[in-house]
């Protein structure tokens, strides 16, 4: 008899363990949502919608984009640190959430450093300083030159406060010497949409290269220290002989919860990092501006505390500081 009880609760522990276990082989058996920090329309939405594709496919679930943007990346990247830690959200976080806005802000609803659980990298970003078209500028030194000829009268756009646009201008006036007037837009299609119109004088962000392509602006130089493959005859900004102290290049990771399991953790990974290798892939990351950016979890993790220290140090020094 004792035999036959104790076969008894055996069977029922297992019945009562069968479920959690059987959750936990099956994920993902529901849609997992992806959250984008900035408004549809701009490279990062680009970006969002071609790994939620990729990603979906070689987890064999559907992945939804949901788009948060607001407070510099502050409202999404918050959202996603209160999502249940289950795996069924994840963030496509843009970088600076982490290592720039810390300096400009006094307080985050969210912990920068250790309030996520870093999947790995995804890509990095190509920028492009373009111009409105009839500005009558053909390259960046003639832009300095009219620029310094009538100081405070040029403006230029980013897709927000503290956005690498805005960055990259300031950086760009301080070390030229130039006045320019910053005009922040929600996102970077906003932006590049005011610089065809003729709103704004110059735009750096490498939404832009399509427009650049088609002739309705005009690019003179890739903000960085290669030219952008989609646009090879424009030269990198070391070419066009106007020396700046380029910031550290953006980019995006992939984020979870803190607390999501690291079973389910180490499979995103492997799903990205095979996504990222895939020439397809690499290729439209490539024609939204963007390069493909693998990092592991552990790269990542170290990559922003360094660049925190970093910004820490840059941000004020372009008048750039916290503010409640």
């Amino acid at each position: 008899m004792p035999g036959l009880l104790a076969r008894a609760l055996i069977a029922v522990a297992a019945c009562c363990l069968a479920p959690a276990s059987m959750a936990q082989g099956q994920w993902p058996d529901r849609p997992i949502r992806l959250i984008v920090p900035y408004p549809p329309g701009g490279t990062s939405d680009n970006l969002g919608r071609l790994v939620a594709q990729r990603l979906g496919a070689n987890l064999h679930a559907t992945v939804i984009v949901d788009n948060r943007p607001g407070g510099t990346t502050q409202i999404g990247t918050e959202l996603a640190s209160r999502a249940a830690p289950d795996g069924y959200t994840v963030l496509l976080g843009a970088v600076t959430a982490f290592t720039v806005l810390p300096h400009l802000r006094n307080k985050l609803p969210y912990d920068p450093i250790n309030g996520f659980e870093p999947l790995g990298g995804v890509a990095q970003y190509l920028s492009v300083l373009s111009v409105r078209k009839d500005l009558g500028v053909a390259s960046l030194p003639e832009l300095v030159k009219m620029a310094k000829a009538r100081p405070g009268k040029l403006s230029y756009g980013s897709a927000g406060q503290a956005s690498f646009g805005h960055i990259a201008g300031e950086i760009l006036k301080r070390e030229t010497g130039i006045d320019m007037l910053h005009v922040p837009f929600k996102g970077s299609a906003d932006a590049v949409n005011a610089l065809a119109a003729g709103q704004i004088d110059m735009l750096i962000d490498g939404a832009t290269v399509p427009l650049a392509r088609d002739g309705r602006v005009l690019p003179l130089a890739a903000f960085g220290a290669v030219r952008h493959p989609e646009l090879p005859e424009v030269p990198s900004l070391p070419e066009t002989g106007i020396q700046v102290k380029q910031p550290a290049g953006p980019g995006w990771g992939l984020f979870a919860p803190k607390g999501t399991p690291a079973s389910i953790n180490q499979r995103y990974s492997q799903a990205l990092q095979a996504l990222l290798a895939e020439p397809d892939t690499q290729a439209k990351l490539r024609r939204i501006s963007t390069l493909p950016d693998w990092r592991s979890p552990e790269e990542l993790r170290r990559a922003i505390q360094s660049d925190n220290r970093l910004y820490g140090e840059l941000l004020p020094a372009i008048g750039l500081r916290a503010e409640d």
